[in-house]
């Protein structure tokens, strides 16, 4: 179900090259003034929580623990930054939505999370991430309503998805475009993952690739003519 036809051979490759260096912690953040300086291209990566998001981040740049992973949800209760040795950095953003925590703190991750999307200038894309087993949530619907209205990029990634069948993984892609039919400013591609598998990881770090060629390309400053 991932659109393997909308990346090369070539694409594939320079995402593969773009994760495949050393990868580490660069900072955490409990509050938009405790953000690390705004440098190179950030992509966020957001979901409710237990969706997977830190098994994403692993699975993309290879490290088995790159991401701190729980069953627990609400475990993420910061902004968590890795960096590699380009100028790409990948953000960890706390879960949405359900977690084993007071809801006050809920409340400040939510406040923080879209503090965080509002304001960031380097931000590049958010990749939202839905559940396979479960679909689009209410809580989904808060966190993209926010992304339209601030006209940050950003596409669904559906997560898990070795653990449904295949009538049942192609039933929510379709569930997923009807949904994003109302809202203009998100990708309507999605990208179906499994964290476990390996499935769709490619095509995902060939999407970043490109978004970072795209980013950091020279602008031609001379006129034809």
């Amino acid at each position: 179900m991932t659109p393997e036809s909308d990346f090369s051979d070539a694409e594939i490759e320079a995402g593969r090259r773009l994760f495949a260096g050393e990868w580490g912690f660069l900072s955490a953040a409990s509050s938009v003034a405790s953000l690390p300086p705004g440098q190179g291209l950030e992509v966020a990566f957001a979901g409710r929580s237990n969706v997977g998001k830190s098994s994403l981040i692993n699975a993309l740049t290879g490290r088995r623990s790159l991401a701190r992973t729980s069953n627990t949800p609400g475990r993420t209760q910061e902004l968590i930054f890795f960096r590699g040795a380009g100028p790409l950095v990948l953000v960890d953003l706390p879960g949405y939505g359900y977690a084993a925590a007071a809801k006050s703190k809920v409340s400040a991750w939510t406040r923080l999370i879209h503090d965080y999307l509002q304001g960031r200038a380097v931000l590049g894309r958010v990749y939202v991430l839905i559940d396979a087993r479960h679909g689009f949530k209410s809580a989904d619907d808060t966190i993209l309503d926010t992304l339209g209205k601030v006209a940050v990029s950003h596409q669904i990634v559906l997560t898990k998805c070795d653990q449904v069948s295949a009538a049942d993984l192609s039933a929510c892609v379709d569930a997923t475009k009807a949904a994003l039919k109302k809202r203009p400013a998100a990708f309507p591609e999605t990208i179906t993952t499994s964290s476990h598998t390996g499935a769709g990881i490619p095509e995902l770090r060939a999407a970043i690739a490109r978004l970072l060629s795209e980013r950091t390309r020279p602008v031609n400053m001379h006129r034809s003519g």
